[in-house]
């Protein structure tokens, strides 16, 4: 028996080592006479949903791996004979299924694109698509699983989703070609990747390098069901992109039926915001811009409005939290909310949407403020601290809004020198006005801490005062602004001392006769219980209206021009005893010209003699 019992066994054995050697044999005559060119075309097209031709035999091979080559392949649009190819590619690899061919099916397991050519065009509403396919398997999926969505949008039933196996498609150095018109330009190249999906009811991944706008990126998107995305319904999503200009990431609930949802974290840098805005082509003219950027919160909206709760983000370095609202009315987006920081600088936060001069534009240059009709803005800002320029503020309130051709950037509140500070800035491109307005009450602020942060080159008194300034000037290069401003600028101080210079030994260098510089007269201190100056602006030159001192004993008055654009100085002095002095002098009346950094005295003219 046990001889009888091994014989049937290797008789068995044998008998499935010849039916194997049958079978890989057969492989390449099945091959030959089955896995032809319209069934693999048939095939491909199923899935597409595109007419699919093959211009070269495909050549199949079985060892090691049984796969077919495929040369010169087209996706084309039915019932088109001469249109482009709406996917075109020198050369697809298929791994086939081997038990399949037998069968006389067609089974993809992987997928090898080379050197593909996707062509797109721009819809009405503004998104780029290939054209749409016909009836496919994957339409037909999609419409499967539309129904369970409808059915039950919150949560449809998954175990119903279609589960047909689809694989994984790598491809290589690939392009997309934009069609606008007769021509086509490329809008994306060097797209190398792997889309990986095992079945229609599973968890798929996209990972691809590409060349957009000249910048290198990689993107990795994951999608918990995707077929369910498809046809309209809420699937977790993960997505990551990374590129010199912008990286990013977002992590939650998304759906792309109509108008979109998203739920979930994002997260968005910027080494250069300017760079960024750039890249992205956006109708948003940048301006010198903030340097680095960066941004991160609860993303919740659809593509026509969405906000950032709890908001993390840092403009040039200064980080902030908050709230933002995006939306997009008639084509211009639109961003408001509130926004609180730690530190913040006003001078890049403005240069982030015009140039001013010293920060990427010259004196000479037209103002660009294209962007008051590119986007609206509405900001409410607060600040511990804040800059512009040298200056330092704190405990600050402001507000930046933008819409159809106006822009207003406002301190409501801030705290400065000691002081208090309101200041507005406005551009305003509307027809009947075209212009420009700077706005600036500065109540009761240290000027020598004033002067010291701005570097002034006029020596200013050791004194708490209010400064008001109201300029208006047309639309032009700034250099012409200043030119052309109009308005009116005063400033009233309280009891202090002027250093610098003596008065009773510049009354005496005055009487010897001559001109002489201004820097001749020994140095001193002028103590004064309050001064008064009041000028009207107009043409680069500023008209005195009111200019005077009360000195303990005396009052210094004066009257004149001050062409501000040249720094020169046109002025008549008068100094004059006031009544209660004993004894006292008569008025005695002086001339200063010359520039702010050299000015020249002419000499003392008394008005009668002492008393």
């Amino acid at each position: 028996m046990p001889s009888t019992t091994a014989r049937r066994s290797i008789w068995i054995i044998a008998g499935l080592a010849v039916v194997l050697l049958a079978v890989v044999v057969s492989i390449p005559f099945v091959a030959s006479t089955q896995i032809v060119r319209n069934r693999i075309a048939h095939e491909l097209s199923e899935w597409s949903g595109y007419r699919v031709i093959l211009r070269g035999a495909p050549r199949i091979r079985v060892w090691p791996a049984f796969e077919a080559d495929l040369q010169d392949v087209a996706f084309l649009e039915w019932g088109t004979s001469d249109a482009p190819a709406i996917l075109q590619a020198d050369r697809i690899e298929i791994d086939l299924s081997a038990i399949a061919a037998l069968r006389g099916d067609i089974a993809f397991s992987e997928i090898t694109v080379l050197r593909p050519v996707l062509r797109v065009a721009a819809s009405p509403d503004g998104i780029v698509l290939p054209a749409a396919p016909g009836g496919s398997r994957m339409v037909r999926a999609i419409n499967t699983a539309r129904a369970l969505v409808d059915a039950n949008p919150a949560e449809p039933d998954i175990s119903m989703m279609p589960s047909d196996a689809f694989g994984t498609i790598e491809f290589t150095d690939g392009r997309v070609l934009l069609v606008e018109g007769e021509g086509e330009r490329e809008i994306l190249s060097s797209i190398t990747g792997r889309a990986a999906w095992p079945a229609l009811n599973r968890s798929g991944n996209l990972a691809a390098n590409a060349i957009w706008r000249g910048e290198a990126l990689t993107i990795d998107i994951s999608a918990q069901q995707p077929l369910a995305l498809f046809a309209g319904g809420n699937s977790r999503v993960t997505a990551s992109l990374a590129s010199a200009p912008l990286t990013g990431s977002f992590d939650g609930l998304a759906t792309v039926s109509k108008s979109g949802f998203v739920d979930g974290t994002v997260k968005l840098s910027s080494p250069s915001l300017r760079r960024a805005l750039e890249w992205s082509k956006t109708d948003i003219q940048p301006g010198a811009a903030v340097g680095s950027a960066s941004i991160s919160g609860r993303l919740i909206g659809d593509s026509l409005r969405m906000k950032i709760e709890d908001a993390q983000l840092a403009l040039g370095g200064h980080p902030g939290n908050g709230l933002l609202e995006f939306s997009l009315a008639n084509g211009i987006p639109a961003v408001s909310g509130t926004l609180a920081f730690q530190s913040f600088d006003a001078y890049s936060f403005i240069s982030a949407f015009i140039r001013l001069p010293g920060d990427g534009a010259r004196w000479s240059d037209e103002m660009d403020v294209a962007f008051t009709r590119q986007v609206n803005l509405d900001l409410r800002l607060s600040a511990a601290n804040a800059v512009v320029g040298p200056v330092t503020m704190t405990d600050v309130a402001a507000t930046a809004q933008v819409k159809d051709g106006l822009a207003a950037f406002d301190i409501s509140d801030a705290t400065i020198f000691g002081g208090t500070l309101q200041t507005g800035f406005r551009i305003d491109t509307q027809a009947d006005h075209n212009g420009t307005e700077v706005r600036m009450l500065a109540s009761d602020i240290d000027l020598q801490a004033a002067a010291s942060a701005i570097g002034s080159i006029l020596p200013l008194p050791k004194s708490k005062g209010t400064i008001s300034v109201a300029l208006k000037g047309p639309k032009s290069s700034w250099e012409q602004l200043a030119q052309t401003l109009s308005g009116t600028v005063s400033l009233k101080l309280g009891p202090g001392s002027l250093e610098g210079l003596d008065l009773s030994a510049f009354i005496a260098r005055a009487e010897q006769g001559g001109f002489f510089a201004l820097n001749e007269v020994p140095a001193g201190v002028i103590p004064f219980e309050s001064a008064e100056f009041r000028a009207a602006v107009s043409g680069g030159t500023a008209r005195l209206e009111l200019a005077r001192a009360t000195l303990p004993e005396k009052t210094v008055s004066f009257t004149g021009i001050i062409p501000y654009v040249g720094h020169g100085l046109a002025l008549s002095g008068l100094i004059s005893s006031k009544e209660s002095a004993a004894p006292k002098q008569a008025p005695a009346s002086f001339f200063v010209g010359g520039s702010w950094d050299a000015p020249f005295v002419s000499p003392i003219i008394r008005s009668f003699p002492i008393e």
